[in-house]
This record gives structure tokens, C-alpha cells and sequence, in this order.
């Protein structure tokens, strides 16, 4: 999987990664992984499965974020 960054943050495709771009995948890395993290842990906070929201039609998931407190827009299942 390294490969697919290693290409993509290559942004002068030179074949080699730069500090900056290096920075730059840093970063990114860290704010995906970040997101997922905090996303699970509102949900099961909540009292809510994220495994068990994604089987759930989109109306059940909705009334069941809702039930919750928390706004259905807000995540992507």
C-alpha cells in the first residue's frame, strides 16, 4: 500500500519523495486515521455498533442516529 502514496504524493514525479511531500503524506495519514478513530468512538459512545449500522437500511440508520442524539448527515455508511 505504500506504493499507492508513494505515487501520489510524488507531486513533481521524479520518482522520489521530497520532505514536503513526505510532510505531506504525514499528514494526511494521520487525519484519516484520525477521523475513523473519533467517528467510531462518538458512535460507540452513542451506544451505537458502527458494524451493526452499516447492515441497517438507510431510514433504520437514520431513526437510529437520530435516537441517539446525533446527526445522520453526518456520516457516510
Amino acid at each position: 500500500m505504500k506504493g499507492i502514496f508513494e505515487s501520489m504524493f510524488n507531486l513533481n514525479h521524479d520518482g522520489n519523495i521530497s520532505p514536503l511531500e513526505s510532510a505531506m503524506e504525514f499528514t494526511f495519514l494521520n487525519e484519516l486515521l484520525k477521523d475513523d478513530s473519533e467517528v467510531q468512538t462518538e458512535l460507540e459512545l452513542s451506544g451505537l455498533d458502527p458494524d451493526e449500522l452499516e447492515f441497517m437500511d438507510a431510514d433504520e440508520r437514520r431513526e437510529a442516529l437520530e435516537d441517539a442524539g446525533l446527526d445522520p448527515d453526518e456520516y457516510d455508511f
